[in-house]
């Protein structure tokens, strides 16, 4: 059976490096086209020479159609204006989209799904294979523990632009989902002067920035004199990359459809 061929989109960033490396390390797929925007310093250049690697024979291009007609799978962690784009591309190519961008609007995501009715797009807030279990298992946690307090607290590097991260959010909709209510209807976002008490099933959430932290969540479940505190942290990028790829490996032949890393680990109810 042949390599399964993958675009990397946003190929010169720190996330699509480090998806270069991975992909180039991964037996059964291989690189076969790089993404950036119109006028971008290193477009031209080698993906692999960029990514610390030998040179792959993969320059940088802006021509997401072409390099769409000769893949299997595009990688995404950019940004929301460009994901909608190329779900739209991916969907007329019908190749397999991997979507890690954070920060979509409700708007974008309807676009996204009306994308996946013409080809599986695999969406996550955070595509690492232990954030993924600890998805499953807060959402279990928040079921057997109906009546304790729910609260998110996540930190990254300094740079980060969305707040709260897609990982907290997702976060918050697994344990939205364990309690049978909507997130948007129990979301706390923000804390500041005279809040009163904390309302019975809100779920709380805090973000930090600074530094170079990659990323680290915790989810605190508190209750009367104990608390449960289930945790992740990521100490390198290549994790995200990692499930990336087995993301689009894993979706291959599989229907038209929006699917999340809890598919690809069987973790899916």
């Amino acid at each position: 059976m042949s390599d399964v061929r993958i675009v990397v989109a946003g190929a010169s960033g720190r996330m699509g490096r480090a998806l270069v490396r991975v992909i180039a390390e991964t037996k059964g797929c291989v690189l076969s086209g790089a993404l950036e925007a119109k006028g971008h310093r290193d477009l031209g250049q080698d993906a692999g020479s960029l990514a610390g690697l030998k040179p792959l024979g993969v320059v940088l291009g802006t021509d997401a159609p072409s390099l769409l007609g000769k893949a299997d799978a595009i990688v995404d962690f950019t940004a929301p204006k460009v994901s909608v784009e190329l779900a739209g591309l991916a969907a007329e190519a019908h190749v397999v989209h991997v979507l890690g961008t954070t920060g979509c609007s409700p708007d974008d995501d309807a676009k996204i799904r009306d994308s996946a009715r013409r080809t599986a797009i695999i969406k996550s807030g955070n595509m690492s294979l232990g954030v993924t279990l600890l998805a499953a298992l807060v959402k279990r946690a928040a079921a057997a523990l109906p009546d304790f307090d729910v609260e998110i607290v996540e930190m990254h590097h300094g740079g980060k632009v969305d707040a709260p991260s897609g990982t907290a959010l997702m976060l918050g909709e697994a344990a939205a989902q364990g309690r049978g209510i909507a997130l948007k209807d129990h979301a706390i976002r923000a804390r500041d002067g005279h809040t009163g008490p904390r309302r019975q099933g809100d779920i709380g959430f805090a973000s930090l920035r600074g530094g170079t932290v990659v990323g680290e969540h915790e989810v605190i479940l508190a209750g009367p004199g104990e608390r449960v505190v289930l945790s992740h942290i990521a100490e390198d990028r290549a994790i995200l990359a990692r499930g990336a790829v087995t993301a689009a490996l894993w979706g291959q032949g599989k229907k038209p459809g929006l699917y999340a890393m809890a598919d690809v680990l069987g973790l899916a109810d």
